[in-house]
């Protein structure tokens, strides 16, 4: 071999051997994003004169099933939940019927995105199995969307029902039975569709609920079609979800302190009579709201008794309730401030008692600005929440020093407060942002204009029959805007009644944020008729 032939082959020798001896790593190709496939069932998907007990469904890889307690969805309901084997990764998913199936009724098995592989989790997106214990599969199809009658953001798995109209139904029948025909928006779906029904009238209900297909009133949101709906039917019909006032009703009492009562309540609380006896001698009382709980005080005359006789009335609810007396802490008076440092210019100064005021003597009282100027004021007291208000024309920039001397206030015991001094102040018109807003194509008056945060917490409300609200001085944010249709003038949001077949009253929205910037003036017109 020629010398110059050997060195040419010396050095590709020398570079695959050092190309073999390169290290590297070994990759597991893409990852795997396909679903998986249903190879095959048995009985078959929309088999008809179904009446077994077992359903076997055969996939084309390991597969698993997440959350089927809630994603499963069977229409019509049943009373006995199906068991689904095994619990762990297989191709095949047994179900085992538990209950007895109506006949000739379409049932179907809509796993939502419960079935999914095993090793990546993509999920067998709405799989349906179907079957009828009649001769044909059921076919018609209703499709509904779900929102909610006050907030912007509506609830997840809600469920959406049928309740067929025949001669067993009553306005009852939602309290105590499971629909015919039931579908669930899961964690997403703002529109769906009930499949596989059969012709005939039914009542369209929605529910927020714990998951037993029937209406509790206590826990659960209902949203309805007031006229019952017949199928076939081409219609996007709407239902608007909303929590019902229950009926007053008083719960048994306790002592909470020497002479105060603690009685837990449902329903709405305002103006409750409460009569207090011991023995034909009928004690003082008054009664308060218990802060952030549903329960009510009650406040009586100290009162030597082992125990004593309690009437509670409102509306149609009426009871006696007989309540032992026993050794217990006297409650004392203080007086706190609502705010602390510093005033926004909307809001009204407040003082909270521990204890319900009822006398005041104002002349005792001063409001004195950083130029030892007296300010005038006027009071008011909401005895139901125990809050003293002074109103006076707040100045930007301004400094106040508030005092209140020994007997200025009295409580329902006849405690007078020690003297009270709170120093606050206020911020710069340029601090706060103003707002307007323009109301066009209003189809009524009077309406309420509300400003939310970004939770749904009211932050600013006005109730006005003309169509330009001013919101001025308002803290820099950004706002949902919603007006209100104010149908019986009260000045709040009334919730709707399944039993009265009455829906909410209408609250519309402004489809984006309100950027308020502080020393800013912002002009927001708002047509009402373009809004859904």
């Amino acid at each position: 071999m020629p010398k110059y032939n050997f060195k040419y082959f010396s050095l590709l020798l020398l570079l695959v051997i050092i190309g073999c001896a390169k290290r590297g790593s070994i990759t597991g190709g893409d990852k795997d994003s396909i679903a998986p496939v249903l190879k095959s069932s048995l009985p078959k998907n929309f088999s008809t004169n179904f009446n077994g007990k077992e359903i076997k469904l055969v996939f084309d890889e390991y597969v698993k099933l997440k959350n089927a307690n809630k994603q499963l969805i069977i229409s019509p309901p049943m009373k006995n939940q199906p068991e689904i084997l095994p619990y762990t990764a297989s191709k095949t998913l047994t179900i085992k019927i538990k209950d007895t199936l109506q006949p000739n009724t379409t049932y179907s098995f809509n796993f939502g995105q419960s079935i999914e592989d095993n090793n990546e989790g993509n999920p067998y997106s709405q799989f349906k199995y179907v079957f009828s214990t009649g001769s044909f599969i059921d076919s018609l199809a209703l499709s509904v969307k779900v929102k909610d009658a006050l907030e912007k953001k509506t609830d997840n798995f809600v469920s959406v029902m049928l309740y067929e109209i025949n001669e067993q139904f009553n306005d009852s029948t939602i309290y105590k039975e499971t629909p015919r025909y039931i579908t669930n928006t899961l964690d997403s779906l703002e529109v769906v569709k009930l499949e596989n029904l059969k012709s005939g009238k039914y009542l369209l209900v929605a529910l927020k609920d714990n998951g037993n297909n029937k209406y509790n009133p206590k826990s659960d949101k209902i949203g309805f079609q007031k006229q019952y709906i017949t199928i076939p039917n081409d219609t996007i019909f709407e239902v608007e979800l909303f929590k019902e006032v229950l009926p007053f009703k008083a719960l048994k009492p306790s002592l909470a302190a020497k002479s105060r009562l603690l009685m837990g309540y449902e329903g709405q609380p305002r103006n409750t009579k409460a009569t207090l006896k011991n023995g034909a001698e009928t004690i003082p009382t008054l009664v308060t709201q218990m802060p952030k709980k549903d329960s009510l005080q009650i406040w009586f005359k100290p009162v030597k008794a082992d125990s004593l006789q309690l009437n509670v009335e409102k509306d149609s609810f009426k009871q006696d309730f007989i309540v032992k007396i026993n050794a217990a802490k006297a409650d004392t008076l203080t007086i706190n401030p609502d705010f602390n440092g510093s005033l926004p210019l909307r809001e009204r100064f407040s003082m909270s008692s521990s204890i319900p005021l009822v006398q005041f003597d104002q002349s005792k009282i001063s409001i004195i600005n950083k130029d030892s100027v007296a300010v005038d004021f006027t009071t008011e007291y909401d005895e139901f929440n125990q809050k003293f208000y002074l109103d006076f024309k707040k100045e930007p920039l301004e400094r106040y020093t508030i005092k209140a001397m020994p007997g200025a206030l009295i409580d329902f015991y006849d405690h007078k407060n020690d003297t009270l001094s709170y120093k606050i102040n206020t911020k710069n018109l340029s601090d706060y942002g103003n707002l307007r807003v323009v109301l066009e194509n209003v189809k009524k008056f009077p309406v309420i204009v509300q400003l939310t945060d970004k939770e749904g917490k009211v932050k600013y409300s006005e109730f006005t029959e003309t169509a330009t609200i001013n919101f001025d001085a308002i803290e820099p944010a950004l706002y949902t805007l919603r007006i209100i249709y104010d149908d019986n003038k009260n000045k709040v949001w009334d919730t709707g009644s399944y039993m009265e077949k009455r829906q909410t009253e209408e609250v519309i929205y402004f489809p984006k944020e309100i950027d308020v910037r502080a020393n800013w003036d912002v002009e927001q017109p708002f047509s009402l008729s373009v809004i859904k």
